[in-house]
Protein backbone atom coordinates (compact mmCIF):
# COMPACT_ATOMS: atom_id res chain seq x y z
CA UNK A 1 0.00 0.00 0.00
CA UNK A 2 1.19 3.55 -0.62
CA UNK A 3 1.84 5.83 1.83
CA UNK A 4 -0.77 8.45 2.47
CA UNK A 5 -0.98 11.96 2.17
CA UNK A 6 -1.39 13.22 5.75
CA UNK A 7 -1.04 16.71 5.23
CA UNK A 8 -3.92 16.79 2.14
CA UNK A 9 -6.24 17.63 5.12
CA UNK A 10 -4.34 20.15 7.21
CA UNK A 11 -3.63 21.87 3.35
CA UNK A 12 -7.38 21.25 2.40
CA UNK A 13 -8.75 23.47 5.61
CA UNK A 14 -6.31 25.83 5.35
CA UNK A 15 -7.61 26.81 1.75
CA UNK A 16 -11.08 27.24 2.70
CA UNK A 17 -12.13 23.68 1.50
CA UNK A 18 -15.65 21.89 3.09
CA UNK A 19 -14.11 18.58 4.52
CA UNK A 20 -17.09 15.98 4.96
CA UNK A 21 -15.96 12.73 7.09
CA UNK A 22 -17.93 9.41 7.35
CA UNK A 23 -17.86 7.83 10.96
CA UNK A 24 -15.52 5.06 10.37
CA UNK A 25 -15.84 2.17 13.55
CA UNK A 26 -13.90 -1.05 12.43
CA UNK A 27 -12.50 -2.25 9.67
CA UNK A 28 -14.94 -3.30 7.17
CA UNK A 29 -16.08 0.56 7.38
CA UNK A 30 -13.03 1.93 7.17
CA UNK A 31 -11.94 -0.57 4.02
CA UNK A 32 -15.48 0.62 2.42
CA UNK A 33 -15.37 4.56 2.84
CA UNK A 34 -11.54 4.16 1.82
CA UNK A 35 -13.00 3.40 -1.53
CA UNK A 36 -15.09 6.47 -2.20
CA UNK A 37 -12.96 9.23 -2.51
CA UNK A 38 -13.91 11.46 0.79
CA UNK A 39 -11.18 14.11 1.87
CA UNK A 40 -10.94 12.10 5.54
CA UNK A 41 -12.88 9.89 7.76
CA UNK A 42 -13.47 9.86 11.12
CA UNK A 43 -13.02 7.50 13.44
CA UNK A 44 -15.78 7.51 15.87
CA UNK A 45 -15.18 6.95 19.63
CA UNK A 46 -18.66 5.87 20.32
CA UNK A 47 -18.66 3.12 17.74
CA UNK A 48 -15.32 1.86 17.59
CA UNK A 49 -15.86 1.31 21.56
CA UNK A 50 -18.84 -0.52 20.41
CA UNK A 51 -17.68 -2.57 17.64
CA UNK A 52 -14.26 -3.48 19.83
CA UNK A 53 -15.65 -3.60 23.23
CA UNK A 54 -19.24 -4.20 22.90
CA UNK A 55 -19.41 -1.40 25.59
CA UNK A 56 -20.37 2.32 26.09
CA UNK A 57 -18.80 5.40 25.05
CA UNK A 58 -18.58 6.28 28.59
CA UNK A 59 -14.69 6.14 29.63
CA UNK A 60 -14.26 2.61 29.71
CA UNK A 61 -11.78 1.94 26.16
CA UNK A 62 -8.16 2.59 27.20
CA UNK A 63 -5.45 4.42 25.39
CA UNK A 64 -3.87 0.89 24.54
CA UNK A 65 -7.49 0.01 23.26
CA UNK A 66 -7.70 3.04 21.06
CA UNK A 67 -4.38 3.01 19.62
CA UNK A 68 -4.45 -0.22 18.67
CA UNK A 69 -7.60 0.75 16.63
CA UNK A 70 -6.27 4.13 14.96
CA UNK A 71 -3.21 1.95 13.80
CA UNK A 72 -4.66 -0.73 12.03
CA UNK A 73 -7.56 1.60 10.47
CA UNK A 74 -4.77 3.99 9.17
CA UNK A 75 -2.84 1.03 8.37
CA UNK A 76 -6.15 -0.26 6.16
CA UNK A 77 -6.73 3.33 4.25
CA UNK A 78 -5.47 5.82 2.13
CA UNK A 79 -7.93 8.51 3.07
CA UNK A 80 -6.41 10.92 5.93
CA UNK A 81 -7.91 9.54 9.45
CA UNK A 82 -9.30 12.25 12.22
CA UNK A 83 -9.26 10.18 15.15
CA UNK A 84 -10.90 10.09 18.60
CA UNK A 85 -8.98 10.30 21.74
CA UNK A 86 -11.39 11.72 24.18
CA UNK A 87 -9.97 13.30 27.33
CA UNK A 88 -6.55 12.03 26.37
CA UNK A 89 -6.73 9.20 28.64
CA UNK A 90 -5.45 11.15 31.73
CA UNK A 91 -3.11 14.47 32.57
CA UNK A 92 -0.88 16.46 30.59
CA UNK A 93 2.12 13.77 30.31
CA UNK A 94 -1.08 11.19 29.18
CA UNK A 95 -1.99 13.94 26.30
CA UNK A 96 1.12 14.22 25.58
CA UNK A 97 1.89 10.35 24.98
CA UNK A 98 -1.73 9.95 23.36
CA UNK A 99 -0.72 12.92 20.58
CA UNK A 100 3.07 11.36 19.66
CA UNK A 101 1.10 8.08 19.63
CA UNK A 102 -1.72 8.76 17.38
CA UNK A 103 0.40 10.74 15.19
CA UNK A 104 2.50 7.74 15.14
CA UNK A 105 0.09 5.43 14.41
CA UNK A 106 -0.86 7.34 10.88
CA UNK A 107 -3.86 9.69 11.73
CA UNK A 108 -4.08 13.09 10.55
CA UNK A 109 -5.63 14.44 13.48
CA UNK A 110 -6.54 14.21 16.97
CA UNK A 111 -9.84 15.04 18.65
CA UNK A 112 -9.30 16.32 22.53
CA UNK A 113 -12.52 17.12 24.42
CA UNK A 114 -12.76 19.05 28.21
CA UNK A 115 -15.21 16.39 29.54
CA UNK A 116 -14.39 15.10 33.37
CA UNK A 117 -13.01 11.96 33.38
CA UNK A 118 -15.09 9.48 32.47
CA UNK A 119 -16.28 11.37 29.81
CA UNK A 120 -19.44 10.53 27.96
CA UNK A 121 -21.17 10.49 24.38
CA UNK A 122 -21.63 14.14 23.41
CA UNK A 123 -25.20 14.00 22.59
CA UNK A 124 -26.12 12.39 26.05
CA UNK A 125 -26.69 14.50 28.97
CA UNK A 126 -24.65 15.15 32.46
CA UNK A 127 -21.43 15.85 31.12
CA UNK A 128 -19.38 18.55 33.45
CA UNK A 129 -16.64 19.44 31.85
CA UNK A 130 -13.30 20.23 33.55
CA UNK A 131 -11.31 23.82 34.49
CA UNK A 132 -11.04 25.95 31.84
CA UNK A 133 -7.00 26.12 31.97
CA UNK A 134 -6.82 22.49 32.90
CA UNK A 135 -8.14 21.97 29.11
CA UNK A 136 -6.02 25.09 27.48
CA UNK A 137 -2.77 23.12 29.17
CA UNK A 138 -3.94 20.16 27.48
CA UNK A 139 -4.11 22.24 23.99
CA UNK A 140 -0.66 23.56 24.44
CA UNK A 141 1.06 19.88 25.13
CA UNK A 142 -0.62 18.35 22.24
CA UNK A 143 0.62 21.17 19.84
CA UNK A 144 4.11 21.00 21.48
CA UNK A 145 3.88 17.09 20.94
CA UNK A 146 3.50 16.35 17.95
CA UNK A 147 5.99 16.19 14.94
CA UNK A 148 4.56 18.29 12.50
CA UNK A 149 2.22 21.04 12.16
CA UNK A 150 -0.01 18.96 9.61
CA UNK A 151 -1.21 16.59 11.99
CA UNK A 152 -4.44 18.56 13.52
CA UNK A 153 -5.22 19.03 16.43
CA UNK A 154 -9.20 19.22 17.24
CA UNK A 155 -10.45 20.62 20.40
CA UNK A 156 -13.90 19.33 21.35
CA UNK A 157 -15.57 21.39 24.18
CA UNK A 158 -19.06 20.08 25.74
CA UNK A 159 -19.57 22.93 27.59
CA UNK A 160 -22.90 24.20 26.08
CA UNK A 161 -25.08 21.19 27.46
CA UNK A 162 -24.64 22.26 31.46
CA UNK A 163 -22.93 25.46 31.35
CA UNK A 164 -24.94 27.48 28.02
CA UNK A 165 -23.13 28.70 24.82
CA UNK A 166 -21.52 31.38 26.26
CA UNK A 167 -19.65 29.01 28.32
CA UNK A 168 -18.97 27.08 24.84
CA UNK A 169 -18.12 30.37 23.29
CA UNK A 170 -15.29 31.28 25.74
CA UNK A 171 -13.91 28.19 25.41
CA UNK A 172 -13.77 27.80 22.12
CA UNK A 173 -11.53 30.74 21.96
CA UNK A 174 -9.29 29.76 24.75
CA UNK A 175 -8.74 26.79 22.74
CA UNK A 176 -7.97 28.92 19.69
CA UNK A 177 -5.58 31.14 21.57
CA UNK A 178 -3.88 27.71 23.11
CA UNK A 179 -3.01 26.52 19.26
CA UNK A 180 -6.03 24.11 18.42
CA UNK A 181 -6.20 24.09 14.77
CA UNK A 182 -10.24 22.68 14.05
CA UNK A 183 -12.78 23.78 16.79
CA UNK A 184 -15.59 21.49 18.07
CA UNK A 185 -18.41 23.23 19.89
CA UNK A 186 -20.46 20.27 20.55
CA UNK A 187 -23.81 19.82 20.64
CA UNK A 188 -25.77 23.44 20.02
CA UNK A 189 -29.25 22.30 19.94
CA UNK A 190 -30.43 25.02 17.26
CA UNK A 191 -29.76 26.39 13.82
CA UNK A 192 -29.38 29.67 15.44
CA UNK A 193 -26.60 28.33 18.04
CA UNK A 194 -24.95 27.40 15.25
CA UNK A 195 -24.81 30.37 13.39
CA UNK A 196 -23.80 32.71 16.45
CA UNK A 197 -20.73 29.63 16.49
CA UNK A 198 -19.88 30.35 13.50
CA UNK A 199 -19.72 34.06 13.47
CA UNK A 200 -17.21 33.92 16.53
CA UNK A 201 -14.41 32.28 15.24
CA UNK A 202 -12.16 32.69 11.98
CA UNK A 203 -10.53 28.84 12.68
CA UNK A 204 -12.07 25.91 11.11
CA UNK A 205 -15.24 24.82 12.97
CA UNK A 206 -16.15 21.25 13.07
CA UNK A 207 -19.92 20.16 12.83
CA UNK A 208 -21.13 17.09 14.45
CA UNK A 209 -23.88 15.56 13.17
CA UNK A 210 -25.67 12.45 14.71
CA UNK A 211 -28.95 11.63 13.63
CA UNK A 212 -31.21 11.22 16.59
CA UNK A 213 -29.16 13.89 18.50
CA UNK A 214 -29.05 17.56 19.81
CA UNK A 215 -27.90 19.37 16.83
CA UNK A 216 -30.07 20.04 13.36
CA UNK A 217 -29.16 18.07 10.62
CA UNK A 218 -28.62 20.57 7.85
CA UNK A 219 -27.13 20.64 4.45
CA UNK A 220 -23.74 20.51 2.80
CA UNK A 221 -24.69 24.40 1.76
CA UNK A 222 -26.28 25.13 4.92
CA UNK A 223 -23.48 24.05 7.01
CA UNK A 224 -20.81 26.33 4.89
CA UNK A 225 -23.69 29.52 4.88
CA UNK A 226 -23.62 29.63 8.74
CA UNK A 227 -19.35 29.09 8.84
CA UNK A 228 -18.37 25.51 9.45
CA UNK A 229 -15.67 24.27 7.56
CA UNK A 230 -15.98 20.38 8.43
CA UNK A 231 -18.80 17.93 9.13
CA UNK A 232 -18.48 14.54 10.75
CA UNK A 233 -21.02 11.96 10.79
CA UNK A 234 -20.05 9.75 13.28
CA UNK A 235 -23.25 7.97 14.28
CA UNK A 236 -24.57 7.05 10.23
CA UNK A 237 -22.68 4.13 9.34
CA UNK A 238 -22.85 2.02 12.51
CA UNK A 239 -26.79 3.14 12.45
CA UNK A 240 -27.50 1.61 8.81
CA UNK A 241 -25.35 -1.49 9.73
CA UNK A 242 -27.25 -2.15 13.01
CA UNK A 243 -30.76 -1.76 11.12
CA UNK A 244 -29.44 -3.94 8.17
CA UNK A 245 -28.40 -6.35 10.82
CA UNK A 246 -31.31 -6.47 12.69
CA UNK A 247 -33.74 -7.17 9.68
CA UNK A 248 -31.22 -10.07 8.21
CA UNK A 249 -31.07 -11.87 11.04
CA UNK A 250 -34.68 -11.55 12.05
CA UNK A 251 -35.33 -12.97 8.93
CA UNK A 252 -33.68 -15.91 9.56
CA UNK A 253 -34.82 -16.87 13.20
CA UNK A 254 -38.70 -16.03 11.21
CA UNK A 255 -37.68 -18.43 8.43
CA UNK A 256 -34.52 -20.19 9.40
CA UNK A 257 -33.17 -19.26 6.06
CA UNK A 258 -31.92 -16.61 4.11
CA UNK A 259 -34.02 -17.36 1.16
CA UNK A 260 -36.35 -14.12 0.10
CA UNK A 261 -34.01 -11.50 2.42
CA UNK A 262 -35.21 -8.37 1.38
CA UNK A 263 -32.49 -6.37 3.03
CA UNK A 264 -29.76 -4.81 0.09
CA UNK A 265 -26.52 -7.65 0.30
CA UNK A 266 -23.08 -6.71 -1.04
CA UNK A 267 -22.18 -9.14 -3.63
CA UNK A 268 -19.73 -11.81 -2.08
CA UNK A 269 -17.26 -11.80 -4.99
CA UNK A 270 -17.19 -7.95 -4.12
CA UNK A 271 -16.56 -8.78 -0.87
CA UNK A 272 -13.83 -10.40 -1.56
CA UNK A 273 -12.55 -8.00 -3.22
CA UNK A 274 -12.64 -5.21 -0.49
CA UNK A 275 -10.83 -7.19 1.86
CA UNK A 276 -8.16 -8.07 -0.26
CA UNK A 277 -8.26 -12.05 -1.28
CA UNK A 278 -7.70 -11.14 -5.25
CA UNK A 279 -3.65 -10.56 -3.70
CA UNK A 280 -4.06 -13.95 -1.78
CA UNK A 281 -4.90 -15.68 -4.64
CA UNK A 282 -1.88 -14.64 -6.86
CA UNK A 283 0.26 -14.98 -4.22
CA UNK A 284 -0.99 -18.64 -3.85
CA UNK A 285 -0.49 -19.01 -7.49
CA UNK A 286 2.77 -17.53 -7.57
CA UNK A 287 4.02 -19.75 -4.86
CA UNK A 288 2.24 -22.93 -5.61
CA UNK A 289 5.14 -24.77 -7.00
CA UNK A 290 7.51 -23.72 -4.35
CA UNK A 291 5.06 -24.77 -1.68
CA UNK A 292 4.36 -28.36 -3.27
CA UNK A 293 7.93 -28.48 -3.04
CA UNK A 294 8.49 -27.84 0.31
CA UNK A 295 5.82 -30.73 1.38
CA UNK A 296 6.74 -33.38 -0.42
CA UNK A 297 10.19 -32.86 1.07
CA UNK A 298 8.28 -33.33 4.38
Amino acid sequence: MQNKDIGSLARQLRQGEFVSAPGIFELISARIADRMGFSALYMTGYGTVASYLGLPDAGLASFTDMLDRVSRICAATQTPVIADADTGYGGLLNVAHTVRGYEQAGAAAIQIEDQVFPKKCGHTPDRPVIPLADMVAKIEVAVSARRSDDFLIVARTDARTNYGLDEALRRGRAFAAAGADVLFIEAPESIEEMRTIGQNFDKPLLANIVEGGKTPILTLAELKEIGYGMAIFPATGFLAVGEALSAVYRHIREQGSSKGVTTPLYEFSAFNELMGFPAVWEFERRWADRERVDQGRD
